[in-house]
This record gives structure tokens, sequence and C-alpha cells, in this order.
């Protein structure tokens, strides 16, 4: 568990690629990612490939948010429209709640540079007091995604572990004019 009072994140980093968990090529995501979350601060508790395949999945998940309680589950590879893609499916099945605008805000950045950025399936959700995020198996899809959620995730966390405070900064209240005739004064 984390220490009392702590603001370092738990995390684990789960590669999904057939290829890399036959040894057949290096999984160089998986990396990438867990050398961006260490700037949140984070703890990378555990890295670990897996094949595309939907009990591999769960099970890694399902370990990470409900035997290791860990804060966050950044999955990448599996997003696409492939056969073998089956990441945001696993995801979902385990999900107490999805955060869409994650999701949303991770395709929309990337559209901007890759049109096949509408072809992404990826989830984000939570499960427990987990936050489960699903990447793209490239590197720089990875960290391109991952960077975009970067400045919201240490919120998140703080929220879903039941943190209070407001989700935007509170600005002062603008004056209220004091005509009663409810019309505005000049402008």
């Amino acid at each position: 568990m984390r220490p009392p009072g702590g603001t370092i994140i738990r995390a684990a980093v789960v590669t999904m690629s057939d290829r890399s968990f036959r040894k057949e090529r290096p999984d160089a995501s998986g990396p990438a990612v867990a050398e961006m979350l260490r700037s949140l601060p984070a703890e990378i508790a555990q890295q670990v490939v897996i094949p595309d395949e939907v009990p591999f999945i769960r099970r890694a998940l399902l370990h990470f948010c409900d035997v290791l309680e860990l804060d966050l589950v950044v999955t990448t590879g599996g997003t696409g429209v492939d056969p073998r893609d089956v990441t945001p499916d696993a995801t979902r099945e385990i999900l107490d709640r999805e955060v869409p605008g994650m999701a949303e805000a991770m395709r929309a950045e990337s559209f901007k540079r890759v049109p096949a950025a509408m072809l992404s399936r990826a989830v984000a959700g939570i499960r427990g007091k987990t936050l489960i995020v699903n990447l793209p198996g490239s590197p720089g899809g990875a960290r391109e995604n991952l960077a975009v959620l970067l400045p919201a995730i240490p919120h998140a966390i703080d929220k879903i572990r039941g943190g209070g405070g407001d989700c935007a900064p509170t600005t002062p209240a603008a004056p209220r004019s004091s005509n009663r005739s409810g019309t505005q004064g000049p402008r």
C-alpha cells in the first residue's frame, strides 16, 4: 500500500503483443510508457507483456485492480480494428464505469496528425479504486496519447480515491448589477 498521505501513484504497465510475448521482438511501448509515468511521479509496481487474448488481459487487469489495488493500470496494444485487437473488449468487461472523455481526448489529439486514429477503440475507465487506460501499441502512439492524459491523471486518481475538491479552478463571481429593473446598465 502507499504510505499514509503519500502522493506517489502506484501503477502497472501491461503490453498486449503476441510477438513480444513470444520474444520475436522487444517491447518498446511498455518501457516508453513506464518512463513517462515516472514523471507524475508514479512507482511502476509491475510491467508485463501478455498475448492479445481476452482471458490473459482480464486476468492481468483483475490482478492489478483487485489484488494489488494499484491506482493506475496503463495498457499498450490491441486497441485497433484487427481481429486480434481485443484489449478494449476485455477492459470493458471488467470496468465499473467508463471515463469516455479520456479516450475521446486521445483520439481527437491523435487525429490531428494521423487520420487512422479514428480507428482506435481504446477505452478508459474505473474498476474499484483503479483507473485503467488503453493506449495504442506503437511507442510513438503510446507516448503521444499518454502525453494528452498526463495532466489529468493525478487529479482523476485523487477523485477516484475519494478526494474532495472541485474539478475546475474556481474564479471569483462577476459583480452583479444593482439595477432592479432587470435591464443591464450602460455598456
